[in-house]
């Protein structure tokens, strides 16, 4: 229990870290940018990613508690790099304001939420099937992303 509790604090830090970038745009930047008739509430996105990380925490549990408890392994080592390309987009895109940039770094993100999936899948089927609604809300975002780019490319 006590390794399940570590890595809901460490998905939930990444998700503070990311957050630090938001605020501040999220009142002074982002109401005032261009986004399609598609595009969420904003109150639909943080339930989302509350539920996106804890689901992502108990998968990378899974996966750690069934392969001997080694941080250094495949599975593991995708995990980490998606967490932090995660964060990176937050900052990319909120903190600089560059929907562009944060447009190319989702792509990689997404290649390693997929990466991440299917590894995660091999360890633990159950595992690989919580990261599915994260790869989908990505892809969602992705394109999301790329909207909101090509609407306010100058």
């Amino acid at each position: 229990m006590r390794d399940l509790i570590v890595f809901i604090a460490i998905c939930f830090s990444a998700a503070a870290t990311g957050s630090v970038f938001n605020t501040t745009s999220l009142k002074e930047w982002y109401p005032g940018i261009k986004k399609p008739s598609w595009n969420p509430p904003n109150a639909v996105f943080a339930p989302v990613w509350t539920i996106l990380y804890l689901m992502m925490a108990v998968a990378g549990w899974m996966v750690y508690e069934r392969s001997s408890q080694e941080l250094i392994n495949p599975p593991m080592i995708l995990y980490v790099i998606q967490l932090a390309l995660n964060t990176a987009w937050s900052m990319l895109f909120f903190g600089l304001r560059n929907p562009g940039l944060a447009l190319v770094e989702v792509i990689f993100l997404w290649i390693f939420i997929i990466l991440t999936t299917i590894s995660f899948w091999g360890v633990y089927w159950l595992a690989g099937l919580l990261f599915l609604p994260y790869l989908l809300w990505v892809s969602f975002a992705t394109v999301l992303n790329f909207a909101v780019w090509r609407l306010n490319r100058i």
